[in-house]
């Protein structure tokens, strides 16, 4: 009978551990205002994209904006003042040096002048500041990123403790795995991480690249982090799962086809040579884990084996065949 065989091979096994990890931004903002007052413009929507600047809301700048017009008018008053000053002061100087006032009356004049300074520089940083301030009533994005959800509208009065949105950079992405504390020995920088996704698909193959001094005392467990490249379908604040693979060794592997059940106990059929001629010997196999589409074999196999994965349920112990690649 011609029957389909695969030969055993040795082939890198991971020994690994599953955890539930959390994907983070590294740069993600939650928007609040500086500021109190009534929304008046909402310039974007849930989901659009921004770029590093753009304006995002406005918060009503009348009142604002006249109090810089009148920080400006006082400026520019003391600043008359001063320019005045400045002249009055090299006028009293002259006629100090020429004797014709007294030295008190100069001292007078200089007191006066150092006054109208002050005034003046007082006035600028006055003004300085609430032109600062009218920039709060007008909300930017600290970064390119998408815009997450917008609860509120126009004519809401916000303060300090609304959130208006917020903005998340899904190109600079991290994985949190909280690994327990009796692996504190072995969990290192650079052991690899695949992150799947809940069917074991992997979605990104990465490294560890930090891990915490401290342990979490509620959770008895050590944060370790992951660089995880962008991924359309990775967001921030998602859980995935977290494989991370302290080591690997070869291992004899079989085809999952390959495997059939007595009685709960896993066998194989290999394809022995007997005097030149082919016989189908029945061999009863411990199985480890699942790689792909293939079973790690712990014993009952050596590499070399020629495992029959075809015509298994014609198949009886001694029956001859002919193998086939």
């Amino acid at each position: 009978m011609p029957v389909r065989v695969d030969t055993v091979v040795l082939k890198p096994v991971p020994s690994s551990d599953n955890y539930v990890a959390t994907i983070k931004s590294r740069r993600s903002a939650t928007i609040q205002p500086q500021v109190t007052g009534n929304l008046t413009q909402i310039f974007v929507h849930s989901g659009e994209d921004v770029r590093a600047g753009q304006r995002l809301m406005e918060i009503d700048p009348t009142q604002q904006e006249a109090l810089v017009a009148q920080a400006e008018a006082t400026e520019q008053q003391a600043l008359a003042v001063y320019e005045y000053n400045q002249k009055d002061i090299a006028r009293e100087k002259s006629l100090y040096s020429s004797g014709i006032i007294s030295k008190q009356a100069y001292q007078q004049a200089q007191q006066t002048h150092n006054s109208a300074k002050a005034t003046y520089e007082s006035d600028v940083a006055a003004r300085k500041s609430a032109q600062q301030q009218l920039k709060y009533f007008h909300i930017s994005a600290p970064f390119a990123g998408t815009v997450g959800d917008v609860p509120v509208h126009v004519g809401d009065y916000v303060s300090a403790s609304t959130t208006l949105t917020t903005v998340d950079d899904n190109t600079q992405l991290e994985a949190y795995v909280y690994i327990p504390a009796d692996r504190a020995s072995q969990v290192k920088v650079g052991l690899p991480v695949d992150i799947t996704d809940s069917q074991g698909n992997v979605l990104d193959r990465t490294k560890i690249y930090f891990v915490s001094p401290q342990v979490d005392s509620s959770l008895q467990a050590i944060l370790a982090k992951a660089k995880v490249h962008a991924k359309s379908e990775l967001r921030n604040e998602q859980q995935v799962r977290a494989v991370v693979i302290w080591s690997t060794a070869s291992a004899p592997t079989v085809p999952v086809l390959a495997i059939q059940e007595i009685g709960g106990q896993p066998f194989v059929f290999v394809a022995e040579n007997k005097n030149g001629h082919y016989v189908a010997e029945q061999k009863s196999v411990q199985l480890g884990q699942t790689i792909g589409n293939s079973y790690t074999v712990q014993s009952g196999l050596q590499p070399g084996d020629k495992v029959i994965v075809s015509g298994l349920q014609l198949l009886v112990n001694g029956a001859p065949v002919k193998p086939m690649s």
